[in-house]
C-alpha cells in the first residue's frame, strides 16, 4: 500500500488509463498547462499533450457535447467540471444525450464518459460555489453516480468509470483533495455499485457519503466512547444506483438508521434512503429513521453562518441519543 493524497490518487488512475489507452483524453478548463485546479491533472499536459490534455474554453455545455460526441466514436472522454455548480451548464448534455443515447438509439449509440466535479461546502466560496448537485444527478436514469470518501475509492472508482460503457458523474468534495489514505500498489478497480461498512455496529447504522462518511465516523466513535452506543457506518459511495441490500442488511442488523448528508434534505439522498428502509425491512424498525442533513438556505457566505448551515459530528450524535432516548 501507498499512502497519497486524494489528489494524487485521481492523477494516478488518469495517468494509467491515459498510458493504456491512445483514446483515453481529458478535456476542461485549466487542466493542462495550470494542471488542474485541485492538480488532480498535475504533469499529464506536459506527458501526453494538448491533444489529448485539452484545455478548453469555460464553455461547460459546449466542451462536454464535445466530449460526449467524441464518445460516439470511440474516443473515452474524461471531463473536469472545474465546480459542480457549473454543472448545471451542462445537464442538458449531461441529461438529454449522454444518459438517454442508448435508449433512443436502441443501442446503437453509447456513451462511455466520466464527468468530474467537486463540490460541497469548502470554506466560505458562498452560495454560488458551494452547491451539492449530486442528488440531481442520482434522479437521472441511465447514468451512474458514485462519490469517493478517500483515496483508495478515489483512484480505484476512476479508473472503472474509465473502462465503463455507461456515462458516470463522479462527485468529489472540495475539502478532500489535500486528505491523505492508502492506495494498493498494484492496479486497483473499485466496483461502481455497492456500499462498504467502514465500522461494525449492533445499536444503530450511520449511512454517509463522500466527507459525511467522516462526520459518521467521528460521530459513530464518541458515541461508543461517552455512551456505549456502538454504531455502524455505512459508505453509500455509489448513489446510482444505491445499494439496496447492503441498505437492507444493515438496518436488519442494527434496527435503527440515520442517514448523514451535507446537502439539504428535500429530495435528496437521505429522502431516497429512507424510502428504502420503509420498503425493504419496514418491520425490522426499532424507531424510525431520521436524516441529519444542511439547512434549506442557500450556504452563506459568513463563516459562522455558514458552519450553521451545514451538519457536523455533533448533530449526528444528538440525532441517536434522542432516537435512544437518552436527549
Amino acid at each position: 500500500m501507498a499512502e497519497m493524497m486524494y489528489w494524487e490518487a485521481i492523477r494516478r488512475a488518469h495517468d494509467e488509463e491515459m498510458a493504456r489507452d491512445p483514446l483515453v483524453i481529458c478535456m476542461g478548463e485549466d487542466i493542462g498547462v495550470a494542471g488542474g485546479t485541485y492538480k488532480a491533472t498535475k504533469g499529464l499536459y506536459e506527458k501526453y499533450g494538448p491533444e489529448r490534455v485539452i484545455d478548453t474554453p469555460i464553455s461547460e455545455n459546449g466542451y462536454t457535447g464535445l466530449g460526449i460526441g467524441a464518445s460516439f466514436l470511440g474516443v473515452r472522454p474524461i471531463i473536469e467540471i472545474m465546480s459542480v455548480n457549473f454543472a448545471w451548464l451542462a445537464t442538458d448534455q449531461i441529461v438529454n444525450t449522454a444518459a438517454k443515447v442508448r435508449y433512443m438509439s436502441g443501442g446503437q449509440l453509447e456513451a462511455p464518459i466520466v464527468v468530474r466535479s467537486p463540490g460541497g461546502t469548502a470554506h466560505q466560496l458562498g452560495a454560488q460555489h458551494s452547491a451539492r448537485m449530486e442528488k440531481v444527478f442520482m434522479g437521472i436514469a441511465g447514468l451512474r453516480v458514485v462519490t469517493p470518501s478517500n483515496p483508495r475509492q478515489a483512484y480505484g472508482l476512476l479508473k472503472s468509470a474509465v473502462r465503463c460503457n455507461d456515462p458516470v458523474f463522479i462527485n468529489e468534495h472540495e475539502l478532500m483533495y489535500n486528505m491523505k489514505g492508502e492506495v494498493p500498489d498494484e492496479e486497483y478497480f473499485h466496483p461502481l455499485e455497492g456500499s462498504e461498512v467502514v465500522r461494525s455496529g449492533r445499536d444503530v447504522t450511520l449511512f454517509g457519503y463522500n466527507i459525511s462518511v467522516h462526520w459518521a465516523l467521528a460521530a459513530a466513535d464518541r458515541l461508543a466512547r461517552e455512551h456505549g452506543i456502538e454504531a455502524e457506518v455505512v459508505d453509500l459511495y455509489a448513489l446510482k444506483p444505491l445499494d439496496r441490500d447492503g441498505i437492507r442488511d444493515s438496518v436488519s442488523r442494527t434496527h435503527r438508521a440515520v442517514i448523514v448528508e451535507e446537502a439539504e434534505p428535500a429530495v435528496g439522498v437521505g429522502s431516497e434512503v429512507m424510502a428504502i428502509i420503509n420498503e425493504e425491512c419496514f418491520y425490522e424498525l426499532d424507531a424510525p429513521p431520521v436524516r441529519v442533513s444542511a439547512r434549506d438556505v442557500p450556504i452563506p457566505y459568513n463563516h459562522r453562518l455558514e458552519k450553521a448551515a451545514i451538519p457536523n459530528p455533533d448533530e449526528v450524535v444528538d440525532a441517536v441519543l434522542r432516537m435512544f432516548g437518552k436527549k
